[in-house]
């Protein structure tokens, strides 16, 4: 079995979550609405359907997408046994 990076992964799932949560925020103002985006800000402090917001969703799923990678890959390597 092969072992996770975790660095590698927490880092590469920060990125591509605060990336899409900027990008998908910055669609829907251009669109308009986001009665259903704004719901995020349970989650993340701070956070608005707006420019700022998209910025501080970046900064928050960057945060969240960084330690839900370095735990699963714990995990992964936990229970994956020895590396034959």
């Amino acid at each position: 079995m092969m072992k996770l990076n975790a660095k590698a992964l927490g880092l590469s799932l920060g990125i591509l979550w605060g990336i899409s949560i900027f990008l998908v925020t910055l669609f829907v103002m251009w669109r308009g609405g986001g009665a259903t985006l704004s719901k995020l800000s349970q989650f993340y402090i701070g956070y608005s359907v707006s420019f700022m917001g998209a910025v501080l969703g970046l900064i928050w799923g960057f945060v969240d997408g960084l330690i839900s990678g370095v735990l699963f890959a714990a995990l992964y390597n936990a229970l994956s046994g020895k590396e034959q």
